[in-house]
């Protein structure tokens, strides 16, 4: 198997996966519609990426000298994902009231990559495999790919969504759905607690 096409597997496994963002994006496409949702997978997807550039720049140098950082972060980003549940888990269900909804934006994307302890193993992880010399053209080369793969699995999983909004549109439902989605995000953050 050529590196391009091992770089591209490694960046499909790790973007495909369940993972906190990628359960966003689904209930983000399933509440607002796709063309919402692909902001939140834009953001997600520019952050990962210069999260990746950053960690095979030499980021994860500075991790390894002061491991507490990286203990910091993955309590950050679990603090983020039980925040994210109670929002989820809170919320009424009804989509048709006057209150102001928080759709997803760029910035919340970005944000939540940055937060996301599976985003940090996955840059490290990938950098070391396929950039660990720290080669510039290297890191930039798996970057552009990663960004390509990651941008289309987090696209279909909003677009995955927006399959359920039909089914969502009465509140009982679409609160049973929140209580889902706020329980896989509250199942993330222990699974990266324990690990």
């Amino acid at each position: 198997m050529s590196l391009f096409l091992s770089m591209a597997a490694f960046a499909l496994a790790s973007s495909i996966s369940p993972g906190p963002v990628n359960i966003v994006a689904l209930s983000a496409g399933a509440q607002f519609g796709l063309r919402a949702a692909m902001r939140h997978v834009s953001g997600a997807t520019i952050g990962f990426t210069v999260l990746l550039l950053l960690i095979g720049l030499g980021l994860s140098e500075l991790l390894g000298r002061w491991p507490w950082l990286t203990d910091s972060i993955r309590l950050a980003g679990v603090a983020f994902l039980l925040y994210m549940a109670y929002r989820l888990a809170s919320d009424d269900g009804r989509l048709n009231t006057n209150k102001p909804t928080l759709e997803p934006t760029m910035l919340y994307g970005a944000m939540m990559q940055w937060l996301n302890p599976k985003a940090w193993l996955a840059s490290v992880a990938g950098m070391g495999l396929f950039a660990a010399a720290g080669d510039a053209p290297s890191v930039w080369r798996f970057a552009a790919i990663y960004f390509v793969i990651c941008y289309a699995s987090l696209a279909c999983w909003a677009y995955a969504g927006t399959f359920l909004h039909h089914y969502l549109s009465e509140a009982a439902r679409m609160r049973l759905f929140n209580r889902l989605m706020a329980a896989l995000l509250v199942g993330c953050s222990v699974y990266l607690l324990l690990t």
